[in-house]
Formats: C-alpha cells, structure tokens, sequence
C-alpha cells in the first residue's frame, strides 16, 4: 500500500513557512537598519551639516571683520566692530548649542571638548582686545585683531571645516550603505523568490507524479473491479441457468412421474366414492400445481425464451407473466429495426428490466407501466417508466440500493449507460442505453482471453 504523502506535504508547508517567516524577519531588520540609517545616521548628519555651515558663515564674517579692524579702516576704532560680534557671538554659541545635539555618532567627545574650547578662547580673547580698546590702547587691540584673534578664527574655522569634511565623509560611507542595503535586499528578493518557485514547483511535481500514481492505481481498481463484477455476474448466471436446468429437467421429470403414478393409482379398482381416490386425487393436483410453479420459477431463473428466440420474445413473455403475478398494467412498445439480440447482452438487458419492474412492484405504488425498445442501427434504448412515488433514495446514506447498482454494472458491462430519475410529473423512469451490435459471450472478456 502506497504512503500518503500527506506528512510530505506538512513538513514542506511548515519548512515553506518557516522560510517566509525567517525571511521576513530578516527583511524587516534589513529595513528598520535602513530606517534607523537615515534617520540617525544621513538625516542628523545633514543637519548638524547646515549647523556647521552657519558656524562656517559666521567665522566668515568675523574674519572679514576681524581684517577690517587690524587695518584701522573704521574711524571709530575697534570698538565700533563691538554689536557687529555681540551679535556674531550669538549667533555661533546658538548654533554651537544646536550642534553639538546633531553630533554624529562617528564623531568622539574630544572633538567637541576642541572645538567648543577653540571657540570660548577666541570670545575670551575678542573680550581682552575690546578691553584694551576701551582703555584706549587702539594700537594694541589692533595688533590682537590682526594676529592672535585671526589666528584662533582661523583654528576655529579649520576645526569646523574638518568637522564638515568629516561629515560628508560620513554621509558618502551612509549611502554606500544605504545602496549596499538595497542591493542585499534585492539579492536576498530574488533569492527568496527563486527558492519558492523551487519549493512550489517540487512541491507540484510531487503531487502531480502521486496523483498519477493514485488515478493509475484508482483507473486498475476500477477495471479490476469490473473483471471482478463482470465474472461474479456471469457465475450468478450460470448458477440461475444451471438451477433453472435441474427444476426443469431433473425435479421436473420427478413430479411428472409422480403425477403419472397419482393417476394410475386413482384409476384402480376404487369405489368412486371411496375416500383413497379423493385423497389420490387431492395428491395429484398438489403435484400438478407444484410442477407448474416449479416451472414458472425455472423460466424466471433462466427464461428458455431468452436464448431461443431473443431480448423481444422475452420481454413480451415477461411482462404478461410480470402483469399475472402483481396486477400492474404492463405496456410492452418496440419500435425502429428490430434486431434479434441474445447471449449475454439479451441477459443483462433482460435483467435491467427484470429489476426495475419488481422495483416498481415493491416501491413505486404504480397501478401502470411502461417498458419501451427504441432500435436503432447502432443503439438500443431501453426505457422502463411507473407512474408511482418515484425513486427515493436511502435516508441514512443518500445512496441508492444494491438493485440500482447491480443494474449500472450490466450496463457498464455492455458498454452502455443506465439513467435512473425522477419523472417531471409522477414515477420514475429507467433509462438503458447500449451500442449495437453487441458480442456474444462474457462480457469481461476480449481479445486473448476470449480465444483462451
């Protein structure tokens, strides 16, 4: 017996699964490191890029002013440059405090600490040289101006153009792992894809081949099956043919004889009033009565008729020996080319009515019926109708009887179709439709097993 591949097919599923699942997770992952990327990484990065570029702009200007004021243009002194870099000073410490919340990660403490201490000397030294100024050395605050202050804000603005550099490194290296990530994700999508379509269509060429199998083994249960009916109906036959035979030739011949002996004891020299020859006489009906009910069932068994003169004569025969015994009203109709059909289809046709008439007679309630043979040149149609209940089928299994079955394997066995319904508006009609001519003998057989 073949395995069902029923736990094949879980442990592919849940593999299958699993395999989703996993890379599901992964992708996720993949995107949230994309997400957490450019959030943290590429847009805190350009952030902390536009603080730097306004710290840069703001160096920019006080350098600019920082040369005005060594060269003395302003005829007010220094300290008419005082609001001009109050207003600088806070412009940077702002975007210094904004800043060194944007820090990149990459970036270490010390750098901050450095850049931060760079620009607290520059301020404490702009206060020096404005004091100085104030005091009225304009001379000595000019020198400040012009070379201790220019070269702080020139380290200040090589320490925030680093930072700058660094940062745009920084965003390069983010991006190269952005379009890394992206290209790891559509590797692992074609992957993913190319393994499920593998899985799929292992998975469809599996059931493919054990459905083959089943259907191939289903399709050799079925002609088994049909070997097996075709030759448990042909022996039923042969035993109805064979018991038929001996109730007609051998038990038939006894009572034949005992009804002769009946008659020549009853003819003795007996008183015609003598109670023997009423007894006799009682004796020799029961023996007649038996003989003709004997031979009555021999002909239902096996109908000589059938073989001698075919299906037709049959039929006619039974349907008024059918219409006798229940009291329903028989109508026997044949129309087209007669054919004279005998052997085994002659028997399963025969059958086939045989079964539904005494269906009628135990189930329908029909006082009349109809049996009707439509010839033609390649097919016979055999339609036996009541006008009763109609068929019903079995409440517990919604199947239909073992008569109905019987019935569809003749059928199947003659190469025909057999239809069983309800009429549109009473009864129910049986409906038998086989190819002509057919062959003589079993009807399992062919071919090489026929000649053997």
């Amino acid at each position: 017996m073949a395995k069902s591949p029923t736990a094949r097919l879980l442990i592919g599923l849940l593999v299958t699964l699993a395999a989703v699942a996993i890379y599901s997770w992964y992708t996720l992952s993949q995107l949230n490191n994309l997400r957490k990327l450019q959030t943290e990484t590429v847009d805190r990065n350009r952030r902390d890029s536009l603080q730097l570029l306004r710290m840069q702009n703001d160096l920019s200007q006080i350098g600019l002013a920082l040369r005005d004021m060594a060269q003395g243009s302003e005829p007010y002194g220094i300290l008419a440059f005082r609001n001009e870099l109050a207003d600088k000073r806070s412009d940077l410490e702002d975007a210094l405090q904004t800043e060194s919340k944007l820090s990149p990660d990459l970036r270490t403490p010390g750098q901050q600490k450095q850049l931060e201490s760079a620009i607290r000397l520059f301020w404490r030294t702009t206060d020096q040289m404005f004091a100085i100024a104030q005091s009225g050395d304009q001379e000595s605050a000019e020198q400040i101006a012009g070379t201790t202050l220019s070269a702080q804000q020139s380290t200040v603005a090589a320490l925030v153009a680093r930072l700058l550099f660094r940062n745009n490194e920084a965003e390069e290296q983010a991006a190269a792992r952005v379009a890394g990530i992206y290209n790891g994700v559509g590797r692992n999508i074609y992957a993913f894809l190319a393994a499920m379509l593998v899985a799929i269509l292992t998975t469809s060429l599996g059931l493919i081949y054990y459905n083959r199998r089943m259907f191939a083994r289903m399709e050799s249960l079925s002609q088994q099956r049909q070997v097996l009916a075709a030759r448990l109906i042909t022996v039923q036959e042969e035993v109805l043919r064979s018991v038929s035979r001996e109730l007609h030739d051998e038990f038939g011949q006894i009572l034949t004889a005992i009804g002769a002996m009946l008659g020549r004891a009853e003819r003795k020299d007996l008183p015609p009033c003598s109670p023997l020859r009423e007894e006799l006489s009682e004796v020799r009906q029961i023996t007649q009565d038996t003989l003709d009910k004997m031979r009555s069932l021999s002909q239902m068994l096996h109908p000589a008729v059938l073989d001698d003169y075919g299906l037709v004569k049959a039929l006619d025969w039974y349907t008024q020996i059918f219409q006798k015994q229940t009291g329903i009203e028989i109508t026997l109709d044949v129309s087209g080319d007669v054919q004279r059909i005998t052997g085994q289809a002659a028997i399963h046709c025969f059958r086939i009515v045989q079964e539904a008439l005494n269906n009628t007679a135990k189930h329908a309630k029909s006082k009349t019926a109809e049996v009707t043979l439509e010839f033609k040149p390649d097919m016979l149609t055999v339609t036996i109708r009541d006008f009763g209940t109609g068929i019903v089928q079995d409440r517990r299994t919604g199947k239909l009887g073992l008569g109905l079955i019987a019935m569809r394997e003749r059928a199947e066995l003659l190469h025909g179709t057999l239809d069983v319904k309800k009429a549109l508006d009473a009864g129910t009609v049986v409906t038998l439709r086989l190819p002509l001519p057919q062959e003589e003998g079993p009807a399992y057989l062919t071919g090489q097993e026929q000649e053997a």
